[in-house]
C-alpha cells in the first residue's frame, strides 16, 4: 500500500513537471533570508501574491526558485518580499518591517552584506555604500583608500557598515573609490576583494564574508577565475543539502554546517541536521549521536544490548527528551524509547545544554534534545533506505513527504528493522544483542495558512510494535520459562501516540500569536528476566497552551500560558503492584529583553502536582556578544521529576539482585521527587585560521541535587536499592571543543570533558559508578568535490577515548566474581565511506568499535544465570567486536 501510495505521488509530480515545462515559464533562484517554517510560509505567499507562478523556499539553502511568466520581473517580487521583512540579494527590508516579524523569524541580519539595494531609500543615502569590515583599524584603512582614491572626505560606519563618500565626479567615481577599497581588503556593493588580500588583513579585521550574490545585481565584480571563499567550505555529506549560483560564470558554492550552534539563542543550543546523521549508521536517535561531542552514548547491560545517553555527567532521565518539542521518552518509554525513533525520520535534532525554556515543561535539568521529524520538502519526495550489518541486522525506512495543495502537505514515515542473527562475541554464551523486530508507522499532516487567515496546525498520528528476546542462546521464548533450563529475557511492547499543534498569529500583529499542543501516549510492556516479571502499562495527556507578544516593541517579548500533564501508571513487578496517577496543571511566564549586545530570557512556572505538591521552577539565561565572534552565555535554573524506578532501571533486572526501596514518606513508591539546580556558563569565539572559520566552545556546568532518589548498588552485589538522598549530590562538567577546516572540504572537530559527579550514599560520598572522569573526542569529515553528475565521496571517522571508570563493589563475591574498583580506559574507532553517485542514489559502507576492544567480563558468573552472583548490569564499555555494516539510500 506505501509503494502504491509513493507510485502516485511521483506519478503526479513527473505529470506536473511535463505541464510546467509545457509553459513559456523562466525559473530563477534567488538569496533570501529567512529562519522558521513561518518565514518560508511567507516568502511563498508573498512571492505568488507579486505575480509568480510558483515558489519554493529553502529554510536550508537560504534559496527562493521563482517560476514566473515572461513579463513578470523578478525584482517586483524581490521587493514585495523585502517588504513583508526578508532581506535578499536585491532589497534590503525596512527595519520596522523586520523588527515586527515574530521572533522566530528574526534571522541573522548582516546588515553589512551587501549586495542588496537597500529597500530603504531613506536610510541609505546616493552617496552611501555598503563597506564590509570589523574594527577602528578597518574604519582608517577605508577613509584612507576613499581619499587615496579622488574622495574629498570619507567616512564609515561600523555599525550600519556604511561608508559615506564627498567628491568631485569630474575627477573621480564612486566606482573608482570603491574599487580602491576592495583592493585594499574591504568587501563592498559593488567590488569583492581578492582573498589573498582579505586573509593577509590583522586578525582583527576580519570581518564574516558573506557570499555577495551579483546574479541579480551585475554592480559586483569578480577578478577574472576568482571564487568565492565559500566555495571552500562544502559539505557534501548530503546530495541534497548544497546549493549553488553562477555569478557571472563563476560558480560559488554554499552550505549550512551540518552541527552549528545558534548564534541567536540565550541558551547553548546546537543544530544538528540530516548531513550530521549521515556521517554514521544512525539507525535509531541512540546512534544519532556519534559525531556529537556533548552526548555520552553507551550500553546500559550485557542482555538487552539498549544504549543509553548521558548528558553533564547525569543519566538520560535527567534530560528532557521531547520530539516536535512534545514529552516523548520518558515514564515507562525510559529504557527502550531511543530505539523508537528511527534515524532517516529525523529532519533536525536541537541539543539545550542547561536549564532550556520553563514553556517546555518542568522535568528538564542538565537539558533538552528535541527531534524534528521530516515534514518539508521543495518538491515530492519518497526516498527509500536499506540497511544491513555482518552481524544479522536489517533494516529499511520508506519516507514520503509531498505537497496536497499550496496550504497542506504530508509526510507517510515506515521502518522496519529486525535482528536475526546468534551475535556471541566474547563466548559467553549470552546473546550480545537481542533477536526481535519492529515496526514503526507514522503519518504527519500539515496546514500552513498563516499569511491569509492567520492559521497553521499540524498533526500526527504513530503507531510501534517491538518485540525482542535476549538470553542464552537457544533460549525459546515460545516455551514457559519454567519448562526450560537457560536464562530469557522477553522484551513486548506496544506504543500509540497522537497529537496535534495549532497556531494562531493575529493579523496585523505578526509580532503576537497563539499556540495549543495537545499529545495522548499510551505505552505497554510486558516482560520477563529470567524468573522476574515485570509489566507496566502507561497513559498520558499533555496539552500545552502559549501565548506571546511584546511590550511595546520587539526589544521587550513575553510568553505566557498554562499546561496540564496527566500520567496513569500500572506496574508490576514480580506479585507486587503499582498504581499512581500523576495529575499537573501548571502555569508559567517568559520575559525576553533584547538589547544591542545582549539577550536575558528570565522565566518562571508554578506546577500543581496532586503527589508532590506545587512546585515553582525558575530558569534564566544570559547571553552578552563582546563582539559577534566573542559570546559569553550564563544560566541558571531549577528542575523536577518524579523517578520511575522500576522502568528506569530495568538495565539492572538481567541479574538476580533483590530490589530494596526505603520508603520516605513520599507518594510515589514512598519516595519524595528529585528536585535539582542547575548552572553554567560557556564561552564562544570565533576566528580565522589559514582564512577559514574556526569555533572553540568552552563551557562549564554545575548541578547540585536538593532532593534525588539514590540507585544504590554497593550495598550488596545482590541487592538493588533505592532511597532518597540525604546529604549532597552534584555533578561538574566542563567540556571545550574546538571546530575548524584546515584545507578544503575537511572538517576537524576535537573535544575534552571532564566530569567530577558525586552523591552521599548511605555508606559515604562516593563517585557515581560507571562515569569517566576523563574522556576524549575526535571527529574527521572530508568529501572530494562533486563530479558533473553531482556524485561525490565522504569519508568519516570519529574516536572516542573513555577514562577509567568506578565499578560497583563486588568485594562480599567470590574472588572469581569480584570485579575491579576501577575498569581500564579505552578508545573506540567508527568510521564511514559514502558515494553520492547523483542527487538520488547514495550507498555507504561502515564499521563500528573497529579498535574491537570488548568488556570481556560483561555478565558476572555468566555459567550460572540462576545463582546468587549473576549480574549483567556490570557494563562499562562495548560487549561487541568490530561490526561493519552497508547501506543504500534511493530518492524517487
Amino acid at each position: 500500500m506505501k509503494l502504491y501510495i509513493s507510485r502516485i505521488i511521483l506519478g503526479v509530480f513527473l505529470l506536473s513537471t511535463q505541464l510546467i515545462f509545457a509553459q513559456n515559464f523562466s525559473k530563477n533562484q534567488f538569496k533570501v533570508k529567512g529562519n522558521c517554517e513561518m518565514c518560508k510560509e511567507r516568502i511563498e505567499s508573498t512571492a505568488k501574491k507579486a505575480g509568480a507562478k510558483e515558489a519554493r523556499y529553502s529554510i536550508d539553502s537560504q534559496i527562493l526558485t521563482l517560476e514566473t511568466e515572461d513579463n513578470i520581473s523578478p525584482d517586483e517580487i524581490l521587493k514585495k518580499v523585502a517588504e513583508a521583512g526578508h532581506d535578499n540579494e536585491k532589497f534590503k527590508s525596512l527595519n520596522e518591517n523586520y523588527e515586527s516579524l515574530p521572533e522566530c523569524c528574526h534571522y541573522e541580519r548582516n546588515l553589512q552584506s551587501s549586495s542588496v539595494e537597500n529597500h530603504d531609500h531613506q536610510s541609505k543615502k546616493e552617496n552611501e555604500f555598503y563597506v564590509k569590515g570589523n574594527c577602528e583599524s578597518c574604519k582608517a584603512r577605508i577613509e584612507k583608500a576613499a581619499k587615496d582614491a579622488g574622495a574629498d572626505s570619507a567616512e564609515w560606519n561600523a555599525e550600519k557598515q556604511l561608508v559615506t563618500l564627498n567628491f568631485d565626479s569630474s575627477k573621480t567615481s564612486s566606482n573608482k573609490i570603491l574599487k580602491k577599497i576592495a583592493e585594499v581588503g574591504h568587501d563592498n556593493e559593488k567590488y569583492k576583494s581578492k582573498d589573498n588580500t582579505y586573509k593577509n588583513l590583522p586578525s582583527c579585521c576580519l570581518y564574516d564574508r558573506e557570499i555577495p550574490f551579483g546574479e541579480a545585481n551585475p554592480k559586483v565584480h569578480f577578478e577574472e577565475g576568482e571564487k568565492s571563499e565559500h566555495s571552500d567550505h562544502n559539505d557534501h555529506n548530503s546530495s541534497d543539502e548544497n546549493n549553488e549560483k553562477h555569478i557571472e560564470g563563476i560558480t560559488v558554492t554554499g552550505s549550512k554546517a551540518a552541527t552549528s550552534l545558534n548564534k541567536k539563542e540565550a541558551g547553548l543550543v546546537f543544530n544538528i541536521d540530516r548531513k550530521e546523521l549521515l556521517k554514521a549508521a544512525c539507525c535509531n536517535l541512540s546512534e544519532s549521536f556519534e559525531t556529537n561531542a556533548t552526548v555520552d552514548v553507551s550500553f546500559s547491560n550485557a542482555v538487552t544490548g539498549t544504549k543509553q545517553l548521558k548528558m553533564l555527567g547525569l543519566d538520560q532521565k535527567y534530560t528532557s527528551l521531547t520530539k516536535e518539542l512534545l514529552p516523548e521518552i520518558r515514564g515507562l518509554a525510559s529504557a527502550y524509547g531511543l530505539n523508537f525513533i528511527p534515524g532517516r525520520w529525523i529532519e533536525s535534532i536541537q541539543l539545550t545544554k542547561g536549564g532550556s525554556t520553563v514553556t517546555n515543561g518542568y522535568e528538564s535539568i542538565t537539558g533538552q534534545i528535541n527531534t524534528e521529524f521530516l515534514k518539508n520538502a521543495e518538491k515530492p519526495e519518497t526516498s527509500l533506505n536499506l540497511f544491513a550489518d555482518f552481524n544479522g541486522r536489517a533494516e529499511a525506512n520508506i519516507t514520503s513527504v509531498s505537497r496536497i495543495d499550496d496550504k497542506w502537505s504530508q509526510t507517510f514515515l515506515l521502518h522496519g528493522n529486525g535482528t536475526f542473527g546468534d551475535t556471541d562475541m566474547n563466548n559467553d554464551g549470552f546473546l550480545d544483542r537481542p533477536k526481535g523486530t519492529q515496526i514503526n508507522a507514522a503519518y504527519l499532516l500539515n496546514y500552513n495558512d498563516l499569511e491569509k487567515s492567520g492559521f497553521g496546525s499540524h498533526f500526527g498520528i504513530n503507531f510501534i510494535k517491538d518485540e525482542r528476546t535476549a538470553g542464552q542462546i537457544g533460549f525459546n521464548k515460545n516455551i514457559d520459562q519454567k519448562e526450560q533450563s537457560l536464562y530469557g529475557v522477553g522484551i513486548d511492547i506496544s506504543r500509540f501516540q497522537v497529537w496535534n499543534k495549532t497556531g494562531y498569529v493575529f493579523k496585523g500583529k505578526p509580532y503576537q500569536s497563539l499556540g495549543w499542543m495537545n499529545q495522548y501516549t499510551f505505552h505497554q510492556q510486558d516482560s520477563f528476566f529470567g524468573l522476574r516479571n515485570y509489566s507496566g502499562k502507561q497513559q498520558t495527556y499533555y496539552s500545552n497552551l502559549v501565548f506571546e507578544s511584546i511590550l511595546g516593541n520587539t526589544n521587550h517579548k513575553y510568553k505566557a500560558g498554562a499546561s496540564f500533564m496527566y500520567d496513569g501508571y500500572d506496574e508490576t513487578y514480580l506479585k507486587d503492584n503499582f498504581k499512581r496517577n500523576e495529575i499537573v496543571p501548571g502555569i508559567f511566564a517568559e520575559y525576553t529583553l533584547t538589547g544591542l549586545k545582549y539577550t536575558l530570557v528570565a522565566g518562571g512556572r508554578a506546577d500543581f502536582h496532586n503527589l508532590t505538591g506545587t512546585q515553582f521552577t525558575p530558569r534564566l539565561n544570559f547571553k552578552y556578544d563582546f563582539t559577534p565572534q566573542t559570546i559569553l552565555r550564563l544560566s541558571a535554573g531549577r528542575g523536577f521529576r518524579t523517578a520511575n524506578v522500576f522502568a528506569e532501571s530495568q538495565h539492572y533486572f538481567a541479574s538476580n539482585r533483590s530490589i530494596q526501596i526505603l520508603q520516605n514518606g513520599g507518594n510515589i513508591y514512598g519516595l519524595k521527587p528529585e528536585i535539582a539546580w542547575n548552572y553554567g556558563a560557556s564561552l564562544q569565539q570565533e576566528f580565522k585560521i589559514l582564512g577559514r572559520k574556526s569555533t572553540i566552545v568552552a563551557d562549564f556546568f554545575r548541578t547540585d541535587f536538593q532532593d534525588q532518589v539514590l540507585v544504590d548498588l554497593d550495598r550488596s552485589p545482590q541487592q538493588l536499592t533505592f532511597y532518597n538522598l540525604e546529604g549532597k549530590s552534584f555533578a561538574n562538567s566542563f567540556q571545550t571543543q574546538w571546530d575548524f577546516m584546515p584545507f578544503k572540504n575537511f572538517d576537524v572537530r576535537l573535544a575534552y570533558k571532564y566530569y567530577d559527579v558525586q552523591a552521599d550514599y548511605l555508606a559515604g560520598r562516593r563517585e557515581i559508578p560507571f562515569m569517566a572522569k576523563h574522556r576524549g573526542f575526535v571527529n574527521l569529515a572530508y568529501s572530494t568535490n562533486k563530479n558533473k553528475n553531482g556524485g561525490f565521496w565522504s569519508f568519516d571517522t570519529t574516536l572516542n577515548w573513555v577514562g577509567k571508570q568506578r565499578l560497583p563493589n563486588t568485594s562480599s563475591n567470590p574472588e572469581e566474581f569480584q570485579l575491579p574498583t576501577h575498569s581500564e580506559s579505552y578508545a573506540v574507532l567508527n568510521a564511514q565511506i559514502s558515494r553520492n553517485f547523483n542527487k538520488k542514489i547514495r550507498a555507504y559502507l561502515g564499521g563500528e568499535n573497529l579498535t574491537s576492544y570488548y568488556q570481556k567480563n560483561a555478565i558476572v558468573d555468566f555459567k550460572n544465570p540462576f545463582g546468587n552472583y549473576f549480574d549483567g548490569g556490570m557494563v562499562y564499555a562495548p560487549i561487541m567486536k568490530a561490526n561493519f555494516y552497508v547501506g543504500l539510500d534511493v530518492t524517487f
